[in-house]
Parts: structure tokens; sequence; C-alpha cells
């Protein structure tokens, strides 16, 4: 009787459960890419440009490059800072409104680097209005309200706050740490634990009531696994020890399952709360006559 072959690189895979997820499941494009980096071109070309332009002239042209090479940098962190604000689904607004005074810079740079070849007061005003303006149609405005903060209380919320800056630094020195080894498949391996351990740092900033169950996640075993990062690229960088690289996967792949279990009995404690919301309100509502 004739049977359907099946493998690893069949279409089904030759498995019947769920396809396991890669290292670069959820990897995300970086939001300051060549788009805002060619920013950093017109001061370079009008610092080398006005150095033979006298004592005046090279000064004001120098000032202005300053002044661009400042709303281009502003300009990146302000996208940086969109892109964690669209991330979550529970976030405030930008304290400073960096794309704002990164266009009002690149207008502000205009006018000078204009200033400096047609002195006088129409041509700057015009360029430095028409560049502002495009910086703006270009790139936007910074979000300028809360997103999802009804209900929440703030206090909560810059504790949680506090916590996610501290887990966040830990990851970003797990992430500079194994560099240092020079494996691609270990910063691969590490990259994917970084994106369990942020499905919990969202889920406790959407519900700030589960950062005391979080707490020592984020804090402390995000410190150790720091720590064997450290370790493990110091050894690793000497001698490429087979047994300690392959100890250090073995421990990310056992943080990986507790961080994702945990994540998931918080996930299921929201729900919980939920549940009991509805049956308080159906409650109410039959006492006051209501049939649903």
């Amino acid at each position: 009787m004739a049977q359907r072959f099946g493998g690893q690189h069949s279409p089904d895979g030759g498995q019947s459960g769920p396809k396991p997820k890669g290292a670069y499941h959820k990897a995300k494009v970086k939001p300051a890419g060549a788009r805002s980096n060619v920013l950093f071109v017109p001061p370079v070309v009008l610092a080398a440009t006005s150095i033979t332009d006298g004592a005046v002239g090279m000064a004001i042209g120098l000032v202005g490059a300053g002044v661009l090479i400042l709303g281009a940098w502003l300009l990146r962190e302000g996208l940086n800072a969109e892109a964690a604000y669209d991330e979550r689904k529970v976030a405030r607004r930008p304290g400073f409104p960096r794309k704002i005074a990164a266009a009002v810079l690149c207008g502000l740079g205009a006018a000078i680097a204009a200033y400096s070849s047609e002195p006088g007061l129409v041509a700057p005003l015009i360029f430095g209005g028409a560049a502002g303006a495009l910086h703006l149609g270009a790139f936007g405005v910074d979000p300028l309200k809360d997103k999802g903060m009804e209900g929440i209380d703030t206090f909560q919320q810059d504790r949680v706050a506090k916590v996610v800056d501290e887990a966040e630094a830990h990851l970003n020195a797990m992430s500079d740490a194994v560099k240092r080894a020079g494996d691609r498949q270990v910063e691969a391996r590490v990259e994917r634990f970084q994106v369990k351990v942020r499905e919990m740092i969202r889920t406790v900033e959407e519900d700030p009531r589960d950062l005391t169950a979080a707490k020592k996640f984020l804090g402390v075993y995000l410190m150790g696994a720091r720590d064997a990062a450290v370790k493990f690229s110091d050894i690793y960088a000497r001698n490429e020890d087979a047994q300690a690289r392959s100890d250090f996967m073995m421990l990310l792949t056992d943080l990986e399952e507790t961080f994702g279990k945990k994540t998931q009995k918080l996930l299921l404690d929201n729900n919980a709360d939920l549940s009991v919301e509805i049956d308080v309100l159906r409650e109410r509502l039959q006492r006051e006559g209501v049939r649903l």
C-alpha cells in the first residue's frame, strides 16, 4: 500500500505538532535606520565647504553644522522613543518632544547655512521654514498624549518603569557580554531569550499589579543571567570551551521556559480577575432586576 513520504524538508516538516520558533522570532527592524541617518550627511558637507570661506564664514558654517548634527541626533532618539511607545499598549507620551525639536533645529541649521552663502533675512527664513516643514512632513511629530492610562495608578506605573529600566539594562549587558565570545549562534540564542523576557515586561506594564509576582524574575534572575553571560564570554573567548558553551545554552533554555511559564501564569491571573469582575457585575444587574 502506498505511503506518503514525509521528512524534514517536506511541506509539513514530518511533524504534527507546532513548528519551533526560529531564533529571530518577533525580531523588529530598528526604527532609526538609513532614513534618519542620512541627515548626518548635510552637516558634514556644510562644515567641509565652509572651511575656505574665511574666519567668519567658517565659524557660521561650523555653527550650522553643529545645529544640524544635534537635530539629526534628536530625530534618531525621537524615532526610538516613538517605536517604544507604539510597541506598548500602555505608555506615557515622551517627556520631551524630540522629533519636533529636531524639526526646529533642522530649520535653524538650514537658515544658518543659507545665511552663510546669502546674508540677509529673506533667504534664511525661506530655506529654514521649508526645511522644518519638510522634516515634519517626512518624520511626523512625537506622540502627544498618553495611551491606555485610564484607570492606571501612576505611582504603580512609576515603580514598574523603574523595574523595567533595570531589566532592560541587564538585557543590554547580556548582549554586550556575549558579543565578546564571537559565537553567532549564542548571540541569536540570547536574543530569543530576551524576546521571552520582554513578553513578561509587556505583561507587567499592561497590569502593574503583576509587578510583585514578577519582580524577582526581572531583577534577581536577570542579574544572575547577566553574570552567567559575562563569565561564559570570558571563558569562551580564551579557549572556546565546548562544555561551557553547552552549559550556557542549557541555562538559557531553562530560563526561557521558566519565564514563559511565569508569563502565562500572570496572564491566567489577569483572566481570573476579569471573570470575577464580570460575575460581580452580573450579580449587581440581577439585583437591579436586569436579566441578561
